[in-house]
Parts: C-alpha cells; sequence; structure tokens
C-alpha cells in the first residue's frame, strides 16, 4: 500500500521538490530517468543531485534501478508529494488527516481545509499499467505512457465530469485538481455493498440512483463504471461517485455503456433483495434512462 506522505512535508526543503519535478519531467521521455540527465531536468549541479536523491530516496519518494545504466524515478509518494505541495501554495488543503478509502486505483483521505473535504489521489497504472493501458482509451494513442500520464489522466477526465455534473447530479463537489489528485468534498453516507436496507427501501434506493445515472445522461455523461462501490446512501439521499472511466453521450459506445451500467447495478439489488427487486426489462430501462422517460421500474418490470 501507498504510504500518506502529508507527515513529511514539514522536511521538504525547496530543492527536494526540483529534484522531485525534476523527474517527474524526464519520466515523460522514459520510465527510468538516467543519473546523468537529472541536472538537466531539476536544475540543480551534480552535487546537490545526490544529496537530494539520497534524502528522497531515504523517504521512499524516489526508487533506483540498474539497467544498461542507473535510473531513477518518482515513486507515487513523490508524485502525491508534487501534488500536495501544489494544494497547500494554493491555499486548498491545509493538513491531511485519516484515511478514507484505498484501493486498486485510488486512495482517498480526509483533507482539512476551511470545510469537510476529501482528497483523492489517483493509483492507475502503478502496478498494473499494461492493464490500465489496454482498457482506457486516454493511453492509447502513443506507445509511451508512464503511469504518472495515466494516473493525471485518469484524475484530469474525473475532474472534468465532476464539474460539468455538479450540482445537477448528485455527485460530490470539486474543488481542486493537480496531476493525478483530486480535492473534493467529503461524502457522507455508507457505500451501497455495505447498505443494509429494509425491504420497504429497496425500491426507493434502486430508483434515486437510476434517477441520478437519467440525470448524468441529460447533462452528457455515462458513468460507465457503475456498481454497488462507486456510490453512497444516506438519510438525505445518494451520492455517486468515482467517473474517472465516464464517457460523454454522444461517445460510439456510450448506449452500450449505460446498458452495462444498468445491468451491474439490477445485478446487485437481485443478488441481494432477491425478493424485493423488481423483475425489470433492462434494454427498456436503459432506453428510459438515454431518452429521460425514466418514471419507476414499475414502468418497465
Amino acid at each position: 500500500m501507498v504510504q500518506n506522505v502529508a507527515t513529511q512535508m514539514a522536511e521538504l526543503e525547496p530543492e527536494d521538490f526540483h529534484l522531485l519535478s525534476g523527474l517527474e519531467h524526464g519520466m515523460r521521455f522514459s520510465k527510468w530517468v538516467a543519473a546523468g540527465k537529472i541536472p538537466e531536468f531539476s536544475r540543480l549541479d551534480e552535487e546537490e543531485v545526490d544529496y537530494r536523491i539520497d534524502r528522497c530516496m531515504d523517504r521512499g519518494l524516489v526508487e533506483r534501478k540498474t539497467i544498461q545504466y542507473t535510473g531513477y524515478r518518482l515513486t507515487f509518494e513523490g508524485y502525491d508529494a508534487l501534488a500536495l505541495r501544489a494544494f497547500a501554495e494554493r491555499d486548498t488543503v491545509e493538513g491531511v488527516g485519516a484515511p478514507l478509502g484505498v484501493g486498486k486505483e485510488s486512495d482517498v483521505y480526509e483533507a482539512r481545509s476551511f470545510e469537510p473535504l476529501a482528497l483523492k489521489y489517483h493509483r492507475e497504472g502503478y502496478t498494473n499499467f499494461r492493464e490500465v493501458q489496454k482498457e482506457r482509451e486516454y493511453t492509447a494513442e502513443k506507445e509511451h505512457r508512464s503511469w504518472l500520464y495515466t494516473a493525471r489522466k485518469a484524475a484530469e477526465r474525473e475532474y472534468e465530469a465532476l464539474e460539468a455534473l455538479y450540482p445537477d447530479v448528485a455527485v460530490p463537489k470539486p474543488v481542486d485538481q493537480n496531476r493525478h489528485a483530486i480535492v473534493m468534498e467529503k461524502v457522507d453516507g455508507v457505500e451501497l455493498s455495505r447498505a443494509k436496507l429494509d425491504p420497504g427501501q429497496v425500491v426507493g434506493v434502486l430508483e434515486l440512483i437510476l434517477e441520478e445515472m437519467a440525470a448524468a445522461h441529460r447533462a452528457g455523461y455515462v458513468h460507465a463504471d457503475m456498481s454497488e462501490y462507486n456510490v453512497f446512501v444516506a438519510s438525505d439521499g445518494v451520492t455517486i461517485f468515482d467517473w474517472p472511466q465516464a464517457v460523454p453521450t454522444d461517445h460510439e459506445n456510450s448506449r452500450e455503456l449505460l446498458q452495462r451500467d444498468v445491468e451491474n447495478l439490477l445485478g446487485h439489488f437481485e443478488r441481494k433483495y432477491p425478493n424485493e427487486t423488481p423483475d425489470v426489462d433492462r434494454t427498456a430501462l436503459a432506453a428510459a434512462l438515454a431518452a429521460d422517460t425514466f418514471d419507476g421500474v414499475a414502468e418497465t418490470a
């Protein structure tokens, strides 16, 4: 698991960030940055580079590998440090608290700021880059794509979707974005996968989620990864989160992806609440969401 770098930020000096930024720049061209190139990229002399590399490696921000040459690259902690520094300089984040969620493709922490916020670091591509490269269309156009690019692009796409959807759709309010990280509203609630709905709540919660999917479609987006793990349920409604893979409604596969979202959502309700979930015509339901004619699951049961 990637470690929370926030506790080390006070120890880092401006020259450490010059080194980290230099490696970030060099990783645009190769997976491992040759030692001889780092002074040019970081604008530090060789002696300073050696000192800063030792400091940053001791803190887990940089790693080294000897291939035909000695190369260095950022760890995710090093990339986190660069993003967190940018947020601090913009007064977006004052500190980082406890983890809110840790997964294969993102880590989410409490962010201390002017209001309760969440800090999300995208992790796409670091350990499973080949799989992500096949699945994410934004990695398809060039041969060399570092995991920095993959994770940053995911954050950019998610932030763009949140800005387009909020507040008309129940998504977290976007606040700021830098590199692979997003700062957004901290949302209270229970993940749908862990929620225990009373029999009388099942259809109502299902319809709330479907209504938000319809609202997202009106706003121009299909989630494209809808599941019980991407929905919070609270006393005042539902919130749909995790939008990096969202596609615009004019995407050539948007109807198929919307159909898949419907299948995934209904599949969860049928598995967990088989007696309360109506038998729904999935194709008709997806068509109703796309046409903005959804009027309850009873209409497509």
